[in-house]
């Protein structure tokens, strides 16, 4: 028997919000999109083109208010081939939410308080 990863999930408050943040800060692209026939939810699958892992946002339609993200140590981490360009590019964003010199990597958050890890490509 073998698994395959296929996706991690978020929800999200706002949608193309997310998207818009996620194709700016890391390239993401729509992969595929799915809206329920009666308006309750979209999906979007989201991919940097390279990897089969993808990232799906869920936006709910009767959720009222923000996730409780708990002590936010679950994350998704990217590996960057240029960390000074990533790192630019994100203070930017003004989207750095804790930055751990020593072990060169920081992490960014999303609309929603998600936050992702961003690792240089070689350490």
């Amino acid at each position: 028997m073998k698994f395959t990863l296929a996706h991690s999930n978020i929800n999200v408050c706002n949608l193309e919000k997310s998207l818009d943040f996620y194709k700016n800060a890391l390239g993401m692209e729509v992969a595929r999109r799915h809206k329920s026939a009666d308006g309750s939810f979209e999906i979007a699958f989201i991919s940097d083109g390279s990897t089969s892992h993808q990232v799906e946002l869920t936006w709910l339609r009767d959720k009222d208010g923000g996730y409780n993200l708990g002590d936010n140590e679950s994350h998704i981490a990217f590996v960057v081939d240029d960390i000074k360009e990533a790192h630019s590019l994100h203070e930017k964003m003004s989207c750095i939410c804790y930055e751990n010199e020593s072990m060169g990597l920081y992490f960014i958050e999303d609309p929603d308080g998600y936050w992702i890890e961003i690792i240089p490509e070689k350490r």
